[in-house]
């Protein structure tokens, strides 16, 4: 078995890859080192991948079909854990043409690439950004999700019903899951602990948005990466059980396909969290209350129970324990 990933040089794709290096498995991957964020970081995870036995990877835009499918042809992967993408909420708002290349072209062309090697499984990175406006909590995959607030999420929504069609028109079986906000060793410095902890240690006020009337279902890499690999090898059949007189949104009758949540299930408040990083920080923050910011929403609420139905996922990792390994990661990496 060859597992391609894209966004390989991510946060959450280079721990997938790890991971299934450490499994055993033959990774192929690709990222094409944008800079929305440190390039830096992306080249210190590549590096270590490029030391590990059983992978190979290279520079290349999804946005560019020719040099992707060149590069399938050559590894032939047999599945697809597709999660590089442009990321971010607010980013859509300077920037909507990054979301509409990698997010929508980009996401073609995989698709493309998946339909030309006949894969056996196509798992694709949603997000928990489609619920939207919608405040019914926890979140569940049969809810509708058609209010979106943000490009990014509506980008990702558009994946959904992609890999939808792709699944019924080419009998792709396809997986998507929606991610509830990551964290963890190696994240983002645009997330709020990496970003909320660099403030905190140099002193500098953190904006607190919605003036800290928020929750976050945060959920630690480890455990989001445990659901990835369990998934990747449960493959999705057509549900025979499908009603298309009223149709669930998170299965198919006419398409090997599936909706998952992947989180940790807990909603904390923005402050409980803000007081937990100045704990392991050992410093107390300088806090901007600002108001509700275009785009974002006020909590998210993870329901987990169909992941933990179709292959046994439980995450185990604790915000305090969570936290407290993102910072110890923070103070060796960035020397703080």
């Amino acid at each position: 078995m060859t597992i391609l990933i894209t966004g390989a040089a991510g946060f959450i794709g280079f721990h997938t890859a790890m991971r299934l290096l450490d499994q055993g498995r033959r990774v192929v991957a690709l990222d094409n080192f944008n800079s929305y964020y440190d390039v830096g970081l992306k080249e210190a995870r590549w590096a270590q991948l490029e030391n590990r036995d059983g992978f190979t990877g290279r520079r290349v835009d999804l946005a560019s079909r020719r040099e992707l499918l060149e590069f399938c042809d050559e590894t032939e992967p047999t599945r697809i854990i597709h999660l590089g993408a442009q990321a971010g909420v607010r980013y859509g708002i300077e920037n909507p043409e990054a979301y509409t290349n990698s997010n929508l072209i980009g996401f073609m062309n995989i698709l493309e690439a998946a339909r030309a090697l006949k894969v056996e499984h196509f798992v694709f990175a949603s997000t928990s950004s489609v619920y939207g406006a919608n405040t019914t909590m926890p979140f569940a995959e049969h809810h509708t999700a058609d209010h979106q607030l943000s490009l990014y999420a509506a980008t990702k929504r558009a994946n959904e019903a992609l890999a939808h069609s792709y699944a019924h028109l080419y009998k792709i079986p396809s997986t998507g899951l929606r991610f509830f906000t990551v964290y963890g060793p190696w994240g983002r410095p645009d997330m709020a602990p990496q970003k909320f902890a660099a403030r905190i240690c140099a002193g500098d006020p953190i904006d607190v948005y919605n003036n800290g009337n928020m929750k976050r279902d945060f959920t630690f890499v480890g455990d989001i990466v445990e659901g990835v690999t369990r998934v990747v090898d449960h493959t999705p059949i057509a549900d025979e059980s499908w009603n298309a007189a009223n149709p669930a949104p998170n299965s198919s009758g006419v398409a090997p396909y599936r909706i998952f949540n992947i989180g940790r299930g807990e909603p904390i408040d923005l402050m409980e969290f803000i007081a937990l990083l100045e704990k392991y920080v050992g410093k107390k923050a300088v806090l901007n209350f600002m108001p509700m910011q275009p785009g974002d929403v006020e909590g998210t609420w993870c329901d987990v129970s169909a992941l933990h139905r179709a292959v046994h996922y439980e995450p185990k990792v604790s915000l305090a324990e969570g936290l407290e390994k993102t910072v110890a990661w923070f103070r060796d990496y960035y020397k703080v």
